[in-house]
């Protein structure tokens, strides 16, 4: 019997350090490719006509979706944001949710605003309309009023409403860069294939300085949590992201900055109100349509375009953040799981949902699970000490060199944060994430596992824009 349990457990230890070594190596190809990709796209931006863009009759309209539920700490400064930015042909729609706050009356009062009436085409089934609120001193702003039903389904009323080919969702606690929307359009318009959506970066607001909605300095900010999570988003965003899309294989554009062909969301039948991360399932299911349909398209991720977006600064609005998107992830994959490796859905199928069932969906469980089995077995003198120690370079040190290897691309590339001692502490927190944040977030990602399982699929809430001092909120 002791003999039976030592084999499994010897098995279990070699498995995962196999499965540590893949992930590296995928990890390795991802961050060479974003190298490449990243360097190459910096050079063609400087002849890029993108600002011709901004002045030509032939750049598509664009409508920008804001949903909003009780952001009245903040949904000023982010339409005031998105009213500012450098785009020919645009209008804003904020559609508030339902808030139980001022959000409505705050909009009303700091833009002027009457209520309308306006007819509503509801093409792709949402709940109930209570308004539309109007000012012709802001002519490209409208304001929904609506029941509240969920970000899902406040994104397809906005979508009722739009009048441009396109729109553009941004979450109500972000701010957009001024050039940011025409930067996320120009790929689209170049592209030979249709884009049926495009993604943009995400960073965190948390430490910057505003007026009247525009990013005046930027600075990092003293919460270490906000810290962390910035060095996490230069790593998912500036190599993990710009790898799957040089293989056409993003499955995930952040809903707070993302842009979509209209036609192509309202034949797929918008976002899915009973998915969590209905950005996700969106994009999933656009992929699968064009490929049922063998017609060529795109869906890309760009790496420049900037929106800034609040992060949360505590562990339990964190926590309910991170087993939101694991949630969501894992609903997404079982949902299109008969695409998995089904020769139908060519790389689709066997790269690039396998990548994130095996390495993006199950890794925090696996890496947990190595944890206490990697250190049980070296207490009971299963495991040598050089064994416990490559196990410790490949779960830890190699998670250092991809975080520090992110902060050092940002630098060489786009240097959004201009001090060296910007550049000194994101790479201090590129170290320190590793033991104890990185660890964390793995039981948050596994307790999504469990409450997938056990049905509990609802949506988390988490409050963000406490801390935003009265300066920075736009009012």
């Amino acid at each position: 019997m002791r003999a039976f349990a030592v084999s499994l457990v010897m098995g279990v230890n070699y498995f995962i350090l196999f499965y540590y070594g893949f992930v590296n190596l995928v990890y390795t190809i991802l961050l060479l490719v974003s190298t490449v990709v990243i360097l190459r796209y910096i050079r063609k931006i400087r002849y890029s006509p993108f600002k011709d863009f901004i002045t030509s009759p032939e750049t598509p309209p664009v409508s920008i979706l804001v949903p909003a539920y009780n952001e009245e700490r903040v949904i000023v400064r982010t339409v005031q944001s998105t009213l500012a930015v450098n785009y020919p042909f645009f209008e804003v729609i904020v559609i508030n949710d339902g808030s139980t706050d001022a959000s409505l009356d705050t909009l009303i009062r700091t833009f002027h605003l009457r209520k309308v009436d306006r007819a509503y085409r509801n093409i792709l089934k949402t709940t109930p309309i209570r308004g539309f609120y109007y000012s012709p001193d802001v002519p490209n702003l409208l304001v929904v009023d609506k029941e509240n039903s969920g970000k899902a389904d406040s994104l397809n009323c906005g979508i009722n409403v739009s009048r441009s080919p396109y729109f553009c969702t941004v979450d109500a606690d972000s701010v957009l860069e001024d050039n940011a929307l025409i930067k996320l359009m120009t790929p689209t318009v170049e592209s030979p294939v249709p884009v049926v959506a495009c993604g943009g970066v995400i960073r965190a607001l948390n430490g910057i300085h505003m007026e009247d909605g525009v990013v005046r300095r930027i600075d990092l900010p003293r919460s270490g949590l906000a810290m962390f999570q910035i060095v996490e988003y230069l790593r998912a965003f500036l190599f993990g992201r710009v790898g799957l899309d040089a293989m056409n294989g993003i499955l995930i554009l952040s809903g707070a900055f993302s842009l979509f062909r209209k036609a192509s969301v309202v034949e797929a039948g918008g976002y899915r109100p009973k998915n969590v991360t209905e950005d996700m399932e969106l994009i999933t299911r656009l992929h699968r349509r064009a490929i049922e349909g063998k017609a060529p398209y795109a869906i890309k991720f760009i790496s420049d375009p900037v929106c800034w977006t609040e992060v949360p600064e505590n562990l339990k609005m964190l926590g309910r953040q991170r087993r939101r998107w694991h949630l969501g992830l894992m609903q997404s994959i079982v949902q299109n799981r008969s695409a998995l490796f089904n020769p139908r859905y060519g790389k689709f199928g066997w790269v690039v949902l396998p990548y994130y069932l095996f390495i993006e969906l199950l890794s925090p469980v696996v890496e947990l699970i190595g944890y206490v089995a990697v250190v049980l077995s070296f207490l009971f003198g299963m495991l040598s000490f050089e064994f416990m120690l490559l196990f410790f370079a490949l779960a830890v040190l190699y998670g250092i060199f991809l975080s520090t290897s992110s902060v050092f691309l940002e630098e060489v590339t786009y240097r959004r944060y201009p001090r060296w001692s910007h550049l000194f502490r994101l790479l201090f927190y590129g170290v320190i994430e590793n033991f104890g944040y990185r660890q964390i977030n793995s039981f948050w990602r596994c307790q999504a596992f469990l409450k997938y399982l056990v049905g509990m699929r609802k949506w988390e809430y988490v409050e963000k824009g406490k801390t935003v001092p009265a300066w920075n909120r736009g009012t």
